[in-house]
């Protein structure tokens, strides 16, 4: 019987350490690019303030709104442009009700938002994760919370019905805002879709990476009331 090498005599605790740290930094080098060793270099290349952004998308949504859409890269050249890499100026955190296509309403294409889509316009830990990896490392530099009128999220949460499914989770993290608008003079609907916006917005901001961030002044991040009958995009905070 051979005598075991010292060398690889590593216990079961150390050789899974090991074995995940390596994995570990395969898998997000590989998933997230160079860009992750980086990401100042993401951040210098797109180079325009938070402010800027801003009213880049707010400008796009009243060409929208007053029908002078320019369709901003959205050819086939800027489609070649950004498939090896992206610098979203951008990203939106939005409901994903099919009458609110982020590219559509801020007049944007290929490369120039980078968005999260889900019921309710939530910040899950995934969308949350999704968001700061858009600013950190694409160097997004605002974060807008669209959420539109007559969400049928957040009127689901009003009624409180019983739903199937995992239906139930959307409403649950929307219900907050339900009870913290409910004595507002108003639209009950209406308030508590704004709230909604507003409670998502706190979310994002208690994120480390993002207030770090937010407090570099290196990004924003704003919420927007979308209405459905008329394209307009309303500040909400």
């Amino acid at each position: 019987m051979s005598k075991q090498n010292p060398q690889i005599n590593l216990s079961r605790r150390t050789l899974f350490k090991v074995s995940a740290g390596a994995i570990g930094t395969g898998v997000v080098t590989a998933g997230l690019g160079s860009n992750l060793l980086a990401p100042e270099k993401a951040s210098a290349e797109n180079d325009i303030s938070p402010e800027k952004a801003l009213q880049d998308l707010l400008d796009g949504n009243k060409r929208f709104v007053q029908r002078r859409r320019r369709n901003p890269d959205q050819i086939y050249s800027r489609l070649l442009e950004v498939a090896k890499s992206q610098k979203p100026f951008a990203s939106i955190l939005s409901c994903a009700d099919s009458r609110v296509p982020s590219e559509i309403i801020f007049d944007k294409g290929f490369g120039d938002l980078f968005v999260c889509r889900v019921a309710g316009n939530i910040a899950t830990p995934e969308e949350i994760g999704s968001l700061e990896f858009g600013s950190l490392i694409l160097g997004s530099k605002v974060i807008m919370v669209v959420g539109h009128e007559r969400c049928g999220a957040v009127d689901a949460a009003i009624k409180g019905a019983p739903v199937p499914g995992q239906i139930g989770s959307l409403l649950e993290a929307i219900k907050p805002s339900v009870e913290s608008s409910k004595n507002q003079r108003g639209d009950k609907l209406e308030n508590a879709c704004k709230a909604n916006i507003l409670a998502q917005m706190r979310k994002l901001k208690s994120s480390q990476v993002l207030s770090k961030l937010i407090d570099e002044e290196k990004l924003i991040i704003v919420g927007g009331y979308y209405d459905l009958d008329t394209g307009i995009i309303t500040r909400v905070g």
